[in-house]
């Protein structure tokens, strides 16, 4: 069967709106959540409550996206590359960037046996990629170049301040979340609830705190797959060769043995998920291998 040919062009265009408007579904889901939990507790006050929880979510999102990155490379004890002993690596990650039209990144090496890659960093100035030893030891020169080129596509495509800025909402649903449900408890039941005119409120707003952070999650995984599509086909437009990267996930599904390395927080981060959890299929941040490899050999 002839396979039909997919220009990167429209898949990195197609992927860019998805990924826009799942964004943009998260920030509804914290904006709706703040203001009726303020609403439950303190109506006459549920403007003033959602004015200063959005203050409270910028500034939150604006210390992870400004220290993220620091966090992200000591949590895997990432070290700086070696200038001589991986110069290739690091002339392939200056030679694509040239072609991606950014600063080469700083370059780290992370000692797992796995073949992995990702890249941080708040924009493409202060930005860095960071391998696996086994990525390097497993990995011919043009597969490596696929890996590096899908890593360079998450900066130059601004993936890196985009799932910055979602993780940091996602995480702050969930602690929102948890301080209302906590605080229900302890808070002085209102006249009209005990009139059961606000009751109906409250229980919306329950429900609401139940839930928000399992939606988030699963938008957020949504996110990171179509990030993760876009990037393969950037990829594929950097090194004109999208076997190079075809074949690397090849070896991973090969190689790989999912041993929940890292926190489920950065996890996401990663050219391959590096944890295994029951709940893969609902939350996985990855979209199926086989569906990439695929979508790239029909490029």
């Amino acid at each position: 069967m002839e396979r039909r040919h997919i220009s990167f062009y429209d898949q990195i265009a197609r992927n860019k709106r998805k990924s826009l408007l799942l964004a943009l579904g998260v920030f509804i889901l914290i904006t709706s959540l703040i203001y009726l939990i303020g609403f439950a507790i303190a109506p006459e006050y549920s403007t003033a409550l959602l004015f200063f929880g959005l203050v409270f979510s910028s500034i939150h999102v604006l210390a992870t996206y400004n220290y993220g990155d620091k966090l992200v490379l000591s949590a895997v004890k990432a070290k700086p590359a070696d200038p001589r002993k991986h110069v290739y690596l690091i002339n392939t990650v200056e030679g694509l960037s040239i072609a991606a039209g950014i600063p080469p990144p700083k370059v780290y090496i992370i000692d797992w046996d796995d073949i992995n890659a990702f890249a941080t960093g708040k924009d493409p100035k202060h930005a860095s990629i960071a391998v696996t030893r086994g990525a390097l030891e497993k990995l011919n020169r043009m597969e490596l170049e696929g890996v590096v080129g899908h890593e360079i596509a998450h900066i130059a495509n601004y993936d890196i301040r985009f799932m910055t800025v979602v993780a940091a909402m996602v995480g702050l649903i969930a602690i929102v979340s948890d301080m209302f449900l906590r605080s229900v408890r302890y808070t002085p039941r209102r006249k009209d609830e005990e009139e059961g005119k606000g009751g109906l409120i409250l229980l919306i707003a329950l429900i609401l705190a139940v839930i928000s952070p399992i939606i988030a999650r699963i938008v957020q995984a949504a996110i990171s797959r179509e990030r993760e599509f876009l990037a393969d086909a950037t990829s594929a437009k950097l090194t004109r060769y999208p076997e190079g990267l075809a074949s690397a996930l090849e070896k991973i599904m090969k190689f790989n043995k999912a041993k929940n390395r890292v926190s489920e927080a950065i996890s996401h981060l990663f050219i391959s998920d590096p944890n295994k959890s029951p709940l893969d299929k609902l939350f996985a941040t990855h979209p199926p291998i086989e569906e990439r490899i695929k979508i790239l050999r029909s490029m």
